[in-house]
């Protein structure tokens, strides 16, 4: 398992990222509780004032390998801003990314941050390409992942939403 990982994002905030827990569904309520209502459904993919206890148990029970779920909290005050999650396929040969930040907490390079370190924490495993699945109205994840090197393309089963994949190399 990852330990505490120190990131810097692009306006300076100082995060420590580190894999959750089944203790941490409490703190991930609360953190999906001020993330906004879009971005929670883009993210869930259903609309809903608040997240399940099913939705969130991905989060809370990741295997530490083909999946792991990640907590990124302010060093300056200890607060949740973002989750990330990377889950795999077995093979490792795909991994399927998503972060979520706290509003008060966008637009200012954790989104940016937490996709490095994802890209990163797939290479560690071998992990040949990452892909993220979004709603066709997300553009600011879309545009973000774009610039991150991302490649869109059709989803096939829904054509509301769009893969956005990286290969490594």
């Amino acid at each position: 398992m990852t330990s505490h990982t120190q990131l810097a994002t692009r306006s300076g905030i100082a995060l420590d990222v580190r894999p959750a827990t089944e203790a941490d569904e409490a703190a991930l309520t609360g953190l999906f509780d001020q993330v906004s209502d879009e971005d929670r459904r883009f993210r869930f993919f259903t609309a809903g004032e608040h997240v399940s206890h099913e939705q969130l148990e991905p989060l809370t029970h990741a295997d530490h390998f083909t999946s792991e779920s990640f907590l990124a909290f302010d060093k300056a005050n200890g607060e949740l801003v973002a989750s990330a999650l990377l889950a795999c396929d077995n093979q490792l040969d795909t991994g399927e990314i998503a972060v979520s930040i706290r509003s008060d907490y966008k637009n200012k390079g954790v989104g940016w941050a937490l996709l490095d370190f994802l890209g990163q924490e797939a290479q560690r495993r071998g992990v040949r390409r990452v892909i993220a699945i979004e709603s066709r109205d997300n553009h600011a994840a879309i545009e973000l992942e774009r610039e991150k090197g991302f490649t869109p393309q059709d989803f096939d089963d829904d054509p509301m939403l769009v893969v956005l994949s990286k290969t490594f190399a």
